[in-house]
This record gives C-alpha cells, sequence and structure tokens, in this order.
C-alpha cells in the first residue's frame, strides 16, 4: 500500500540531524578502514578434559568405520579366548578398541554378585569372592539399588522388567541369556543367579536395536554366539551409541545369536585374573563401586 502522507514540521527539524549522523558514521568506518585489515575474533576451542582411556576428541559415523589390526582368537586358557579390535574412522584416527572373550559355558561357573546399598570396586569384588572374572552388572539406583531382578543364591530381590530387555540366568543347567518379551521372569522357575539389564542389542530373530539417540558411551555386553559360547564385548573409548553398537554386532562375524547391553559409562568394566590367579591378566576399571557384578569360575573352582 502506498503512503500518502505529507512530510511533518516534526520531521524536517530532524532531517539535518540525521544527515549529520550519516556522514560521522561514514568518517568512523573510513577510519577504521586506514588502519588496515579489522582482526578476526578468536575461536573459542574447548579444554580437552583428560580421562582414564584415550578417548578421540572427534566421532566419526560408524558407517566410515573399518577394522583393522584384528588380533585374531587367542586361547589363553582351556574354554577361554580372547581378541582385540581396534576401530578407525575414515580419516585415519582409532575411534575404539573392544575387547572381547569368549567362554565355552561347560568349562566355567557363572553367579552374580550383588551388594545393594554397600558397591565395591572391581578387584574388590575379585578379593571377596576369588572370581577368575569380574564383569560389571546391569543398572543401579544413586542408593546402588539394582533397577531390575536380580537373584543371588537362589534367593530373588526387585522387582523385574516387564516386556523389555533381557536376563542372564543360571539354572541348574547351567548359563543362559533370554529376552524378557519373548520369555518373561517366571517366579517359579528355579534359579540360582539372574541379572537383568536393558536393551537387545541383537535378537534372535537376525533384529538390533533400532532407537538411535545420539549418545556415544562407554559400553559392555554380554551376548551368546550361534555354537552357544558366551561373549563379554568391552568398548572402553566411548565410541558407540546403542544403535551404533547393535548395527556393528549384528554385522560383524561373530555370529551373535542374542547379546545384551549391560550397564555403561563410568560402570563399564572388566576385570580377569590369569589362570594361575597370582596377576591381573586383564584390567578395564569401572569409574565407580558397583553393586552388582557377573562373576565366573572355572567350573572346576570352588
Amino acid at each position: 500500500m502506498t503512503d500518502n502522507r505529507q512530510p511533518t514540521t516534526t520531521d524536517c527539524r530532524l532531517l539535518p540531524s540525521l544527515i549529520k549522523f550519516c556522514f560521522s558514521l561514514t568518517a568512523v568506518c573510513l577510519l577504521l578502514g586506514c588502519g588496515g585489515e579489522r582482526p578476526l575474533p578468536t575461536p573459542i576451542v574447548p579444554a580437552v578434559v583428560p580421562t582414564l582411556q584415550p578417548t578421540p576428541t572427534l566421532w566419526p559415523t560408524v558407517a566410515v568405520e573399518e577394522e583393522t589390526a584384528v588380533s585374531g582368537w587367542q586361547t589363553i586358557q582351556p574354554g577361554l579366548e580372547q581378541q582385540t579390535i581396534d576401530l578407525f574412522g575414515d580419516d585415519g584416527r582409532q575411534v575404539e578398541q573392544l575387547y572381547l572373550l569368549r567362554l565355552e559355558p561347560a568349562a566355567f561357573r557363572f553367579r552374580v554378585g550383588y551388594r545393594p546399598g554397600a558397591p565395591l570396586t572391581l578387584l574388590e569384588w575379585q578379593a571377596e569372592t576369588g572370581a577368575a572374572l569380574v564383569v560389571n552388572g546391569g543398572f543401579f539406583t544413586e542408593a546402588w539399588q539394582a533397577t531390575g531382578l536380580t537373584v543371588v543364591d537362589g534367593v530373588a530381590s526387585g522387582v523385574s522388567y516387564e516386556g523389555f530387555g533381557g536376563m542372564l540366568v543360571v539354572t541348574e543347567a547351567g548359563p543362559e541369556l533370554r529376552g524378557l518379551a519373548e520369555r518373561p521372569f517366571d517366579p517359579a522357575e528355579p534359579l540360582h543367579y539372574a541379572l537383568q539389564s536393558f536393551p537387545l542389542l541383537v535378537r534372535p530373530d537376525g533384529t538390533g536395536f533400532a532407537d538411535e539417540d545420539n549418545q556415544p558411551n562407554r559400553r559392555t555386553v554380554v551376548a551368546v554366539d550361534k555354537n552357544g559360547r558366551f561373549l563379554f564385548i568391552v568398548a572402553p573409548w566411548g565410541h558407540f551409541t546403542l544403535h551404533q553398537l547393535s548395527q556393528y554386532l549384528l554385522e560383524s562375524d561373530l555370529e551373535l545369536d542374542i547379546a545384551l547391553n549391560l550397564d555403561g559409562g563410568t560402570s563399564t568394566g572388566l576385570l580377569l585374573m590369569a589362570e594361575d590367579g597370582g596377576e591381573t591378566a586383564v584390567d578395564i576399571p569401572a569409574f565407580v563401586p558397583l553393586p552388582t557384578v557377573i562373576l565366573v569360575d572355572a567350573a572346576s573352582g570352588g
């Protein structure tokens, strides 16, 4: 719409002042130009906070990763193998180092340790139980209580997850990994030990965890392959989101039948003793004490 108003007396009085202001502004701009180029502001670079693990500062997506320096499975004692896998991004920088243990379940005895309200470090758990292998367990509250069901020596505590997550159980027949949606907890079933966590990263039907939260973190996984062997997988550098780790496991050559995410972040940790029990063979420390852990011993142990 066209404005047909006529200038008022006030508009005319303001015109000289406006012209004067514009000339002054032009003069200032010219003076600044004569002094050379104005320096650009210094970019603010976030400080790198040191951690106990060499966490990369950039996070390439899982789609551009490629494996190198795969050690291959190495037998470290009867029924127990280990492997490390270094993962690199497309820029050649290492983004993660996976540590894997693969166990023949018949050669080992599985237990669950639980100290509600009185957590222990991995080293303290090992000293108290004499376990050959100690791995962090499931999620817990600020009061150091497990968020899911836990069974120790046949005694259950807590409330079972319903319709999601999974459960490591130990029955008279040995250890087993289950999905709770497919096989809910049955209070009438005699269980020696049990521990729950979530989500399932690999399901027996070949599907994974689809939700992407874009939150990479340290990860711990317990899994069973198609040959019935148990695996513990630790990603301590904090590269993977849950969805990315799920996709990686599905596409790997590990031939997993089922894989359950355990607590991660500062809780991720694994302690493996040497076969003679005298020294620590592998120590991936958790950064907090843990109220619940998975304990593994040789089947002939006490």
